[in-house]
């Protein structure tokens, strides 16, 4: 069982997924703290993270909805990270998921 959440875990993964992890659109990278979904990822990794990292971060990615298009078209954040950045992901997740 994992240990209550702390507020400052929450804020201190934000920052950390915000600069770190990015969607890939053409050649862009564009960071999740700049498209506003770091900390929604957060949230769902920290209420994932009893599972371990591996599976905390595919969970969240999948959870996370990305709205294009003025609404008309939504795509699982998981559709939008490269491969490498999932990667990433669980190794951010490694201290969070003990």
């Amino acid at each position: 069982m994992s240990t209550p959440l702390q507020s400052s875990q929450l804020r201190e993964l934000e920052v950390l997924l915000a600069d770190r992890i990015y969607i890939a659109v053409g050649k862009w990278h564009l960071y999740l703290g700049d498209a506003g979904l770091s900390k929604d990822l957060a949230i769902e990794c920290m209420a994932n993270r009893d599972q371990g990292s591996n599976v905390a971060a595919r969970k969240s990615l999948e959870a996370i909805q990305v709205s294009f298009g003025g609404g008309d078209t939504r795509l699982p954040l998981s559709r939008l990270i490269p491969p490498g950045q999932i990667f990433d992901l669980q190794e951010i997740l490694e201290p969070y998921c003990g």
